[in-house]
């Protein structure tokens, strides 16, 4: 429950501070007087965006709005400790802070948080009901968890959907591993018909340079073998070859001790005549070989477009796999031929967590079922229940009823709800948002708020003017209602109906007045006698007579 509300520079606020009880708080005031203000006060708390345009009193200052609440429900512990916010015994301080540049922050026991975050929190302190919020009561899911609140069934849910996330969780990974296999199924089929491809071609490591080297021979024979020959016959085959001459040399300077020309020569080093020999043999063995190398040099057409059909092929390979160089294709082959001859697809893995999801599946199914079997129940029993209590509240034709459908498999079992009713004799049920006006609409939220609030265990309810456009008997009815509601939580009601007003236990008054230059809203607790003149205005307006003040005590007393 809220245990303390303040608002400091706030729209026509400058400064409230309120200490808050349980029970019934009636809110009253003039039109224009500031009780919309109030709300936009609370609904900051509860994580709505501001203006600083609209909120700030004062332009030099911040708005700072802030409420202390305590017997705090233990389900807010889970988003406390997931938060790493601190839980002080169940009293939890929000406050919301609005600069003139029109920055927003938000705080929970002091620590900043986001607005997200707050609503969350603030979703399990107060309940705001207006006629504006009214249209909340025509959405199926809303509807739905009014069933599960009469029903009961929230230990049956919370089940079904740890249940139903982790059927969830193992559709997800057989998914990703389906998309993984098909991936490596393409994958591998691609590579295997790389491999085809090039086992056909079927590259050997060094081939390309044997080959580049026996299309340089073919390519050039005839010229390649004159030029050798020619070589060959100049060194040591023509009479007068170099061989020729330098054996006519050797002949010619044999004998003669050239020691005497160069005394300081190296006995230990080869002589002139020694060198010669050398280079005689050297010579004669390079003729040797240029006469072998060209002996072996034959023009063949077949092998030299052989040669150049391979070059090509292999050149062209290169390109085709986009591989860098021959030798990077010799090694995609041997890769390709490793990878290919192993790997299996994960079927054992998929064929196990398909078939617990089908086990699971099943399970969901049962459970779904068992919620939907109280679920019916529970519809029966609200439509006695809802009818029973709007009757009285001037809807005396109503009649109603929860049409429970089935459908797929869902985090809140297999069923849809929608509330159909009529309100009069000759009508046809229609889904609640096609017939329902603003003020029936606001006593069906009533009805529904009296049966379930001490079901949903909300510690603070907040009636924003639902009980606009009744008045007399059903506004004196709704009243009672109202403090019925309170005897369990702490329920404050904005309220321009005397009838309403006079059922609270506390009763706040929004007042304003002008100060100088500027208009201010201030908020006062009221004592009985100020009550009894608040009522008194309510029924009698601005005039207040005797008979007004007589009227106001005799409503408050009972």
């Amino acid at each position: 429950m809220i245990r303390q509300l303040s608002i400091i520079n706030y729209a026509l606020i400058d400064k409230v501070e309120l200490n808050l009880n349980e029970g019934l708080t009636i809110l009253t005031g003039e039109t224009g007087a500031g009780k919309s203000v109030m709300m936009g006060a609370i609904s900051l708390l509860m994580g709505e965006r501001a203006d600083s345009k609209k909120v700030l009193a004062n332009r030099e200052g911040k708005a700072v709005v802030e409420g202390v609440f305590d017997s705090v429900s233990l389900s807010l512990r889970d988003i406390f400790d997931a938060n790493e916010l601190e839980w002080n015994d169940g009293q939890i301080i929000v406050r919301r802070e609005i600069s003139a540049n029109g920055r927003s922050r938000a705080f929970i026991n002091d620590s900043p948080v986001t607005l997200p975050l707050l609503s969350e929190v603030a979703g399990g302190l107060v309940d705001i009901h207006s006629q504006h919020s009214n249209r909340l009561l025509s959405k199926p899911e809303y509807q739905l968890s009014i069933i599960d609140s009469i029903a009961d069934d929230a230990e049956m849910l919370s089940d079904y959907r740890r249940d139903f996330s982790r059927f969830v969780g193992l559709r997800k990974r057989i998914k990703k591993l389906r998309e993984a296999m098909e991936r490596s199924r393409e994958s591998r089929e691609l590579r295997a018909f790389q491999l085809e491809q090039l086992s056909k071609i079927n590259p050997r490591k060094g081939e390309l340079e044997e080959v580049e080297k026996d299309y340089d021979i073919l390519s050039d024979a005839d010229d390649l073998r004159s030029r050798i020959n020619e070589a060959a016959y100049l060194l040591s085959l023509s009479d007068s070859s170099a061989l020729s001459m330098i054996g006519d040399a050797g002949a010619g300077i044999d004998g003669i001790d050239f020691s005497l020309f160069d005394r300081t020569a190296d006995p230990s080093q080869p002589g002139l005549m020694e060198r010669l020999r050398s280079l005689y043999i050297e010579l004669k063995d390079i003729g040797d070989t240029l006469s072998g190398i060209a002996s072996g040099i034959e023009s063949d057409p077949v092998r030299l477009a052989q040669a150049d059909a391979r070059l090509k092929e292999l050149y062209e390979a290169v390109k085709r796999f986009k591989v860098p160089d021959y030798d990077a294709l010799v090694a995609l082959y041997a890769s390709l031929k490793e990878e290919c001859g192993g790997g299996t697809e994960n079927i054992g893995e998929l064929n196990s967590l398909e078939a617990e999801a089908r086990r699971l599946g099943e399970v969901l199914k049962e459970k779904a079922e068992r919620i939907s079997v109280v679920r019916e129940a529970a519809a029966r029993k609200f439509e006695e229940m809802l009818t029973a209590d709007a009757r009285p509240l001037g809807l005396k034709n109503l009649r109603f009823t929860v049409s429970l459908t089935k459908g797929k498999l869902t985090p809140d079992g297999k069923d849809t709800a929608e509330f159909l009713c009529a309100f009069n004799k000759n009508q046809p049920l229609m889904p609640l948002a096609q017939t329902a006006s603003g003020g029936e609409m606001a006593r069906l939220t009533l009805c529904i708020k009296a049966i379930t609030a001490n079901k949903l265990k909300l510690p603070t309810v907040i009636f924003d003017e639902i009980d606009t456009g009744v008045s007399g008997d059903i506004a004196d009815r709704m009243g009672s209602m109202m403090a019925d509601i309170a005897a369990g939580m702490q329920v404050f009601a904005i309220t321009h109906l005397p009838q309403v007003a006079v059922k609270g236990h506390a009763h706040l008054l929004v007042f304003k007045h002008d100060e100088g230059d500027r208009t201010v809203s201030h908020v006062k607790t009221l004592d009985r006698e100020e009550r009894v003149r608040e009522i008194a205005r309510m029924l009698s307006g601005k005039e207040i007579n005797d008979a007004a003040l007589t009227n106001a005590r005799v409503l408050l007393d009972g």
